[in-house]
């Protein structure tokens, strides 16, 4: 990428990285129980009453007292290691069913002998801090049967010899500890674990990095005491989203979501706000429309010109099942290339996910019709599975799907709607209950109040691959599953809906809010902060847990590993255009809070007359109007 277009895309500054949020409790503290000789248990291991466990007799230990009684409260405080109680579950089950106990993914397991016959050496508590790029992987998280960041890190200790022989087979054993944990696909430039690793070989960064895939790199190790966990002692993180800027583009006028707003809006009496909150984007869609839009749909044959919006609109599959018609082979070619992207309708709560894109049956490049000269061997292969008999109407679906993309590309976001951005985004900052922007968490539960420091939009969009960028970059103590996409795909539809600033307060009350996560595509996890144990790592003699001295090497990687991939992935599978797409025509009130009603319209049942024959009609004949823009759904 070209160092011009990289200026929207620094590290964020942590000059005002003052007055942390509270520190993490310490594990420094807590105790491990009295040491205490046994009285009648002296014959038997067991200690008498006020004594047990503390026995020297049969089977017992003089002294040894590690897990003592505690109160059913104190109990109820600790913290769980979900991690070892969902692997000891998984082998119960298997012994219950008689199975033989298989190894992680993960492990290595060697015999006794190799064992006993590698040379012993010290073991020390470190900080390994790395970057990586999330696609392919399930995550940064341990799964026993599939491939992530933590599971190819822990083999390349082993194979390095940072992890003896025997501690192979499970990563507890070297206590090993995420300060971050991120979600399928999604990236980070700076994370870091800690855990207990062999680093007397003075090339140990080089030789881990020697068996790991050019998607993960070691940037350094640093020594820390004994006590030390990467997660509890982490003050804050900051993480970078990227978003093409026509995520931003108001829903299609002919769109459900479109019609539903200014339904709203008149109800509301408050038209006339939100036009003036659109009108940056006033006629934006005519204009596209009459560039892009309007030839494919006079190319259409008349015929079937009814029929194929109607599909557009209404979604009616019947209508594309049609029996086929010769085609050329240039126009098979061009039609081979336009995604198919009819699967995103359903289910828009997880529209948009890795999960579902792994499902999309297209992940071709657009040749022609988008001016991109090169596809891909995915391409080439789902073309030649896919059948040759498509129907006319299929034709012409899927070329004003390749019309509606391309014209999204050539969008320029205007200064008043990035202003606008900016002023939603920092509606976030402060502490404010994140219910809505999580899973399975309620108003009153506790751990849902997050502290959110600073979230800010680049003011400089970069343009890559004829699409215009933007980077949002947000800093806070912590975050809960999803909170992040849910918070950046909020703020899009509420430019893209032109609704109120207040809106994003309501979300911090009881109501529950159906917010869909944005793709996981675009999130990139900069780096976490360790300011306030910084101090103290120092006064017990040790360096910094610091990413500024690998800066240069990270800003490399970001380029070559992590930016080029999210670019180049949009450009192949269209996840932004097929998320919003998709949200766009799901016939649901669950997005009216949207609307300028609010909250309540998200209570009320949805008026059925949208779709209407004769609004169909009335849509077929704007379309080919010559003094309208002539306005397609983006999505059949």
């Amino acid at each position: 990428m070209a160092s011009q277009e990289n200026q929207g895309h620094s590290a964020p500054t942590t000059n005002h990285q003052n007055g942390e949020g509270p520190f993490p409790r310490s594990t420094l503290d807590r105790g491990t129980g009295s040491k205490r000789a046994g009285g009648r248990g002296s014959s038997r291991g067991g200690g008498g009453r006020g004594h047990r466990g503390s026995g020297a007799g049969r089977g017992g230990r003089v002294g040894s007292n590690k897990k003592k009684e505690v109160g059913r409260a104190e109990w109820a405080r600790k913290p769980v290691d979900r991690r070892a109680r969902n692997t000891e579950r998984a082998a119960k089950r298997q012994r219950l069913d008689g199975e033989e106990e298989d190894l992680p993914v993960y492990a290595t397991k060697f015999s006794k002998e190799e064992i006993e016959t590698q040379e012993k050496k010290p073991k020390r508590k470190v900080a390994v801090m790395l970057g990586y790029s999330g696609t392919g992987y399930k995550g940064m998280q341990l799964n026993y049967h599939e491939k992530t960041i933590e599971g190819d890190l822990f083999k390349a200790f082993v194979d390095a010899g940072a992890i003896s022989k025997a501690n192979a087979d499970d990563p507890k054993k070297s206590s090993l500890i995420r300060c971050a944990r991120t979600d399928k696909g999604v990236h980070a430039a700076g994370n870091v674990i800690s855990l207990k690793l062999i680093v007397e070989d003075p090339d140990i960064v080089a030789n881990i990095n020697k068996h790991l895939s050019p998607q993960i790199r070691v940037w350094g190790i640093e020594r820390t005491n004994g006590g030390f966990s990467c997660y509890q002692h982490c003050d804050s993180r900051t993480y970078q989203y990227l978003i093409p800027s026509h995520c931003f583009l108001p829903p299609h006028p002919k769109s459900f979501l479109a019609k539903q707003m200014i339904r709203l809006a008149e109800e509301a009496a408050d038209l006339e706000g939100y036009q003036a909150r659109q009108k940056e984007v006033k006629d934006i869609w005519s204009k596209m429309e009459d560039e892009y839009v309007r030839p494919v749909v006079e190319e259409i044959d008349p015929l079937i010109r009814e029929e194929v919006l109607r599909a557009f609109y209404e979604h009616d599959n019947s209508l594309v099942n049609r029996p086929s018609t010769n085609i050329s082979e240039d126009q098979r070619q061009t039609i081979s290339d336009v995604p198919d992207q009819d699967k995103v309708i359903a289910a828009w709560e997880n529209v948009g996910t890795t999960e579902n894109n792994d499902s999309q049956e297209d992940t071709a490049n657009m040749s022609s019709v988008l001016g991109v000269h090169t596809v891909s061997v995915e391409a080439m292969e789902a073309a030649e599975e896919r059948p040759r008999d498509l129907t006319p109407v299929e034709i012409a679906l899927r070329l004003l799907k390749a019309a509606h993309i391309k014209a999204k590309k050539t969008y320029r976001i205007h200064p008043a709607r990035v202003t606008r951005i900016r002023s939603h985004l920092s509606r976030y900052i402060g502490t404010h209950k994140f219910h809505n922007y999580t899973i399975e968490k309620t108003y009153k539960d506790p751990s849902a109040t997050r502290v959110i420091k600073a979230f800010n939009v680049d003011a400089t969009p970069i343009i890559i691959n004829d699409t215009e960028w933007l980077s949002l970059k947000v800093w806070g103590q912590s975050f809960m599953m999803h909170q992040i996409r849910k918070m950046v795909s909020m703020v899009a539809l509420l430019v893209r809906c032109g609704c109120h600033e207040s809106r994003i307060q309501d979300s911090y009350v009881t109501d529950r809010l159906s917010i869909p996560k944005a793709p996981s595509l675009g999130l990139l996890l900069e780096r976490p902060v360790f300011e306030v144990y910084n101090e103290k790592l120092e006064g017990f003699g040790y360096n910094k847990i610091d990413f500024s001295r690998y800066e240069k090497e990270m800003e490399g990687f970001k380029q070559m590993e992590i930016y080029e991939r999210i670019f180049r992935e949009e450009e192949r599978d269209h996840t932004f255009y097929s998320f919003f797409a998709g949200l766009d025509n799901t016939q649901s009130s669950q997005l009216f809070y949207l609307s300028s009603v609010g909250v309540e319209a998200t209570k009320k049942e949805i008026k059925k007359d949208t779709f209407t024959e004769a609004t169909v009609k009335n849509d077929i004949e704007e379309v080919m109007s010559e003094d309208d823009g002539g306005a397609v759904n983006e999505e059949g």
